[in-house]
């Protein structure tokens, strides 16, 4: 990138940037330590037995589902960073994956024991998704996205 088109970059793209960076980061670590240290990790989040092996028996097309919606976040916010207009459709096909794993967790295959802590996780990461979502999409027809 050179001096003149970095000089053009507001300040508030490398802000949402680098916030999305660090918010969707936990997204992976999260996913990551699911997958690789299984019910460990998850008891040590706080998770229950019965609430670990409802995670347990998610069909493959759910855990392709929730890898979507982690990595395609995290890369969504690194393309922002890049300035790539194809940071909004990344955007998009995260926010679209995560509210499948939403349908699927509350009209699927409710997650036992989830109280009212969940649902507030859940709508803060969906508030976060359309953000994200948004701010893309605004830094597009902004003509800060290329």
């Amino acid at each position: 990138m050179n001096a003149s088109a970095q000089a053009k970059t507001p300040w508030h793209l490398w802000a949402v940037g680098a916030l999305g960076l660090l918010w969707n980061s936990y997204g992976g670590y999260d996913y990551f330590m699911s997958m690789t240290k299984g019910a460990d990790y998850m008891r040590s989040v706080g998770m229950t037995d019965a609430q670990i092996a409802h995670m347990a028996a998610f069909p493959v097309w759910m855990i392709a589902v929730w890898a979507i919606g982690v990595w395609g976040a995290l890369l969504g916010a690194l393309l922002l960073l890049l300035r790539s207009k194809w940071a909004v459709e990344v955007f998009i096909a995260s926010l679209v994956a995560f509210v499948i794993s939403l349908i699927y967790a509350y009209g699927v295959s409710p997650m036992p024991d989830s109280g009212g802590a969940m649902m507030i996780v859940q709508a803060v990461i969906l508030a976060g998704c359309v953000f994200f979502v948004w701010y893309a999409t605004r830094a597009k027809k902004q003509g800060l996205l290329r």
